[in-house]
């Protein structure tokens, strides 16, 4: 359960963030050179685990809730929480949303980006250019006394006007020393709407957009989600403070 308060962290804690945040981006750019086709996300996986612990972190997700693994792959139709596995080889013309958050410090860089395997399709390519730019978008509404649904509706005036949907089903979260708490951060909604912002306020955007509809199913394993239609989706990620004066991004190398 996410808890209601949405806690101001000190700037003692925004600088733990700022590390763990930073660590995240780290090894995200690690693991990029090994996006290629003929490996599995398994082994994705298993490095990412190993470079976390190498660098004295721990991985999150590991036995969160009972998911599996220490990162998510979510490649093609999955949404999100793709549980990586020997048997999924990544192909040409894939699309992978790689999602890591190591724990340094006792505090959570939570951070993901979709990358092409090989050489995308035309469709796939404006998905994930488009979803990338919804997520700088969503970034850029955020400063002291905007509400939370500026930021929603940022992502949802572009994602839609360019031809997809936003999901529903999956939102940004607060992120301290504890992986999800209030407040939540729809990437749909309307602005002037939500609770107001303000400074020390930490939380994600990460918003999910699909070539189809925005529906969703969730598969017998209860993490992996998928597209309804079995079309494309593409998510990215980024955990942010609202500053004095707008907004710091926390998981940039």
């Amino acid at each position: 359960m996410k808890t209601e308060t949405i806690v101001i962290l000190s700037n003692r804690e925004i600088d733990k963030m700022r590390k763990a945040g930073q660590l995240a981006a780290q090894l995200l750019n690690h693991l990029e050179p090994m996006v290629k086709p003929g490996i599995s996300t398994l082994e994705i996986n298993d490095e990412a685990e190993r470079w976390t612990q190498a660098h004295g972190a721990k991985s999150a997700p590991l036995n969160y809730k009972g998911y599996p693994k220490s990162i998510c792959t979510s490649v093609n139709e999955v949404i999100c929480h793709g549980i990586p596995s020997a048997k999924q080889i990544l192909k040409e013309g894939d699309i992978i949303n790689i999602d890591v958050t190591p724990i340094v410090d006792g505090y959570h860089g939570d951070t993901s980006k979709t990358f092409f395997v090989g050489t995308p399709s035309p469709k796939a390519k404006k998905l994930v250019e488009v979803t990338q730019e919804c997520l700088m978008r969503g970034i850029a509404e955020v400063k002291p006394d905007a509400r939370i649904g500026d930021i929603g509706a940022a992502i949802q005036e572009y994602a839609e006007g360019e031809g997809f949907s936003v999901v529903r089903d999956f939102v940004g979260h607060g992120v301290s020393n504890i992986f999800h708490t209030a407040p939540e951060i729809p990437h749909f909604g309307t602005r002037g709407k939500g609770k107001r912002l303000r400074p020390g306020m930490v939380f994600t955007i990460e918003p999910m957009i699909n070539e189809g509809t925005w529906e969703v199913e969730v598969q017998s394993d209860k993490w992996t989600a998928l597209t309804r239609d079995r079309k494309l989706s593409a998510q990215f990620e980024h955990t942010v403070v609202v500053t004095e004066d707008g907004v710091e991004i926390l998981t940039l190398p």
